[in-house]
């Protein structure tokens, strides 16, 4: 065990001095597949995904995948570390990627290859994945009939090693609200803008009756309006973009039609792809992970989890507040604990 600790903390800070932003894994990919070939484990590549099957996989027996993301964001302009290096200093690793999702991507391969060579009541795939922060289409979406059935998921991203049951969908609309242009000098009743900024009030007063007991409400946020070019001229659109984070109760595709139902703007779906998911509390590995004291919890925030049509839960070493921010890092305890925290949980059913 602390011989794969060790491992485990090396394999994380050569993905973190290895940029790996998404579409551009192919590096990391290659590092994955070193500390693979290390422990003697065969893998198969597809794009930047790799993924490995336990040394007795038997197609009779019911699938558990597990599976990381090696795809980090752009790193923001505050750092005062380089994202690039691996420091560690007062019991942390900082670097970008450390925390999301480099900790569980590292700590799951240390489950995998301590399990790989056992005679086990489930199968393990091990899969390391692209294109996770931008739900692309190369990433995990791509490879799952290549893995064949899966009956169930965990998918590690930083919980701080509790258990994310249930996970909030996501659909993002472009809308264009359209008017007529003119001279500003001039009375004009068909303002864009002004179109725009009623809807926008819609939204902020839009309310969803269903409420998820784990998930809570539906929340749509406006995050992005563009319009205009230039002070004297009403322009006869104007863009704006909805955020919407969905519960179980409601599909992607029925948010879309309440929207048009709502609004004068014209509205337009990215995705329909990323829903909502969730578990029964029954569900055995609910079952052991609340035997090793995880609290169960909804996460509103989106993973690989929305694309993968079985059964899943979302739980890794550490926290979710740290993604995506200046200087992040992730304590090597949080570390240590979740390869142990990981293998308990399993064990109990494995």
């Amino acid at each position: 065990m602390e011989i794969l600790k060790k491992d485990a903390k090396n394999f994380l800070k050569q993905l973190i001095e290895t940029p790996s932003l998404s579409r551009e894994e192919k590096i990391t990919a290659l590092i994955i597949e070193k500390y693979l070939s290390e422990k003697n484990i065969p893998f198969q590549r597809k794009g930047n995904n790799i993924w490995a099957k336990n040394l007795y996989f038997d197609k009779s027996l019911p699938t558990i995948l597990l599976n990381s993301h090696h795809d980090t964001v752009k790193p923001n302009s505050v750092y005062t570390l380089d994202p690039f290096k691996a420091v560690e200093k007062d019991g942390k690793i900082f670097g970008l990627g450390s925390n999301d999702a480099g900790a569980s991507l590292v700590s799951l391969w240390a489950v995998f290859t301590h399990f790989y060579d056992q005679k086990l009541k489930y199968n393990l795939i091990y899969a390391a994945t692209a294109e996770e922060e931008i739900s692309g289409e190369n990433g995990v979406k791509s490879i799952l009939e290549d893995l064949g059935k899966i009956d169930f998921a965990i998918v590690g991203e930083p919980t701080k090693m509790d258990l994310a049951i249930a996970e909030k969908g996501l659909v993002v609309l472009n809308c264009v609200a359209k008017g007529t242009a003119s001279h500003a000098a001039h009375i004009n009743n068909d303002n864009s803008i002004y179109k725009a900024v009623r809807d926008i009030q819609r939204i902020q007063n839009l309310s969803f009756d269903k409420v998820s007991d784990v998930l809570g409400k539906v929340k749509a946020t406006v995050t992005i309006v563009n319009a205009g070019s230039q002070h004297n001229v009403v322009p006869d659109k104007c863009h704006f973009t909805v955020d919407v984070r969905t519960n179980e109760h409601y599909s992607n595709s029925e948010i879309v039609e309440i929207f048009r139902n709502e609004l004068e703007s014209e509205i337009q779906p990215r995705s329909l792809a990323l829903n909502s998911s969730s578990i029964n509390l029954d569900h055995p590995f609910v079952l052991a992970a609340k035997k090793e004291n995880c609290e169960l919890y909804g996460s509103p925030t989106v993973s690989d989890q929305a694309l993968m049509p079985f059964n899943s839960v979302k739980i890794g070493p550490g926290d979710s507040t740290r993604s995506h921010t200046a200087d992040e890092f992730i304590y090597e305890k949080e570390l240590n604990e979740g390869i142990e925290k990981y293998i308990k949980i399993l064990s109990h059913i494995l």
